[in-house]
Order: C-alpha cells, then structure tokens, then sequence
C-alpha cells in the first residue's frame, strides 16, 4: 500500500500534463519564434511570435509594439494592439508565402496547429 502512495503524485501530474495537452508543465513559458514582419506593407524587420496555444492564442511583438492574437476555433480571429481594444480580424496567405492579419504580415516558420 505505501508503495502506491509514493507513486500516486506522480501518476497525478501526468495526468494533468495530458490535459494540458503539451507532455510538458502548465507552467510553461510561451514558446519564443523568430520571424520577420511588417506592418501595412512597410519594410521587413525582425520580429517575435510568442505561442500561448497553437493556433489560438499568440502574440507577436514588432520593434516593441506587442500584438495579441485569438482564435476561437470557429473561424473567428481577433487582434488587439497592447492597450487596445479587440477588434475582428480576417488571415490571408500573400503572393510572398507570408501570413497577414489586415495588414499585419509574418514570413517564416509560423506554427499552425
């Protein structure tokens, strides 16, 4: 009995990391992606991309201008700027294999899902 004591934490916390769905802990720092970005067809610059949740919650961060995105899983995507306000937003693929937001562009190695 006191053997399966010792080891029942440790069945417990694998469990939840399942349930986070990443075999990792929940406490995980949101993975940190080099990109390059522009804003409203300015010039490339080096920028981040920090991944909350794949393909649902990420944020990109452009020469300190920080943008933060959502993505519901119905089709709905939205963007708010840091300070402001939510708005709809709709995602395209350009010509150049970058992804945009309205206006919006990252080029590189982007996780979908």
């Amino acid at each position: 009995m006191a053997r399966f004591q010792v080891c029942r934490p440790l069945i417990l916390l694998g469990a939840v990391m399942l349930l986070a769905g990443t075999g990792g802990p929940l406490w995980a720092a949101p993975a940190s992606i080099p990109l390059q970005c522009r804003r409203e067809n300015g010039p490339w610059r080096a920028c981040t991309m920090l991944v909350d949740q794949v393909g649902q919650h990420w944020w990109l961060v452009i020469e300190g201008d920080r943008f933060e995105f959502t993505h519901d899983g119905t089709g709905r995507m939205r963007l708010r700027q840091e300070g402001g306000d939510w708005r709809d937003v709709e995602s395209r693929w350009a010509a150049d294999t970058s992804l945009c937001w309205d206006g919006i562009c990252a080029l590189g190695p982007i996780p979908l899902d």
